[in-house]
């Protein structure tokens, strides 16, 4: 039987169906009602129940199918990662940045070795004119420590 006609009877039903007064209530015959709705499942067809089974096993199959692409995808990622770091561009730039790094330590140790070739010479020539210096005062200390010694104490009035 056609889901539709049994659709029409339900309505059919309903509308025969008596009303209760003052409410938007009917009284329906049960068996009446039941005995259609026991066709309404018995008519739905097979098709149905199978696209809803072929609707499960697609999204089944879909949700495998994104999984063994980001699977595929993962490995090809990692392979193609592989094969650069092998590839002559990548380890001639590997080469490369490891001369540039170790010309940019050789010159920083010179810079070093230069800056304290600059410092010993700076505090040298300090030294030495602090010493010239301390010399010039200590002469000054002494010329004058003679003279006191040498110069007759004042007179007191």
């Amino acid at each position: 039987m056609d889901i539709l006609h049994l659709v029409d009877r339900l309505e059919e039903l309903f509308n025969n169906s008596r009303p209760i007064p003052l409410s938007r209530s009917v009284v329906v015959d049960e068996n009446a009602f039941m005995d259609i709705i026991d066709q309404m499942r018995i008519s739905i067809p097979d098709d149905i129940k199978k696209s809803q089974q072929i609707i499960a096993q697609k999204d089944r199959i879909l949700a495998q199918a994104q999984e063994e692409a980001n699977r595929t995808l993962a490995l090809a990622r990692e392979k193609s990662e592989k094969m650069i770091e092998k590839s002559e561009v990548f380890l001639a730039a590997q080469a490369k940045a490891e001369q540039i790094t170790e010309q940019a330590r050789r010159e920083a140790a010179q810079t070093q070795r230069d800056a304290d070739r600059y410092v010993v010479e700076t505090l040298t020539k300090l030294e030495a004119e602090m010493n010239r210096i301390l010399a010039q005062v200590r002469n000054g200390i002494k010329t004058l420590q003679a003279e006191v010694q040498n110069t007759p104490p004042e007179e007191t009035e």
